[in-house]
């Protein structure tokens, strides 16, 4: 289990360098990823490729070295990076989901029906018995039939891909960490 955070590159520097530049270097706070629970880390990086490894298995193997280990660095890392946050946001797409038009009750029980299956009817709810009218003008809304990991995992895999380009976007160093 690991989590991720990104600091700026002179931060890592060894400690005599980093006494050199002193009161020249000024004081940032890292960046965090919104993504803290560490199973659902590692099952939104089990499918996801980094340079010719899964991510996951990428980030276990600089863990047993080291920790925290870097895990990407810019320049040269940028491409790989990206790559990783567009896949994660591609398997999430995938995994979403059928779309799904949501209706409520005046008993407040909630009726999803498939967009594709959308049309204009009434029924008799299930709990009190009145009738709701399925008109697609009046849904409350519209969500994602999927269950409720596959949203948590779904969720990560979007604050990954966020704080990866945000990293690469500032130019500071990824380090994964062993959670806990």
């Amino acid at each position: 289990m690991f989590k991720f955070y990104a600091v700026p590159a002179w931060k890592l520097l060894d400690e005599k360098t980093a006494l050199a530049m002193g009161a020249n270097a000024p004081e940032v706070e890292p960046l965090n990823c919104a993504a803290t629970d560490p199973n659902l880390i590692e099952l939104a990086l089990a499918q996801v490729e980094y340079r010719g490894f899964k991510a996951r298995d990428r980030a276990l193997e600089l863990l047993s070295a080291k920790n925290p280990a870097v895990f990407a660095s810019s320049p040269n890392d940028l491409p790989a990076l990206l790559r990783t946050a567009d896949q994660l946001l591609t398997i999430a797409k995938m995994d979403a989901g059928e779309r799904a038009r949501v209706w409520r009750c005046q008993c407040g029980t909630r009726y999803a029906v498939p967009v594709a299956l959308v049309r204009p009817v009434s029924l008799s709810c299930d709990r009190c018995g009145s009738t709701i009218e399925l008109d697609p003008t009046n849904s409350v809304g519209e969500t994602s039939v999927a269950d409720a990991k596959t949203a948590s995992v779904n969720a990560t895999r979007h604050s990954l891909s966020e704080f990866f380009r945000e990293a690469m976007a500032r130019g500071w160093p990824v380090l994964v960490t062993k959670a806990g």
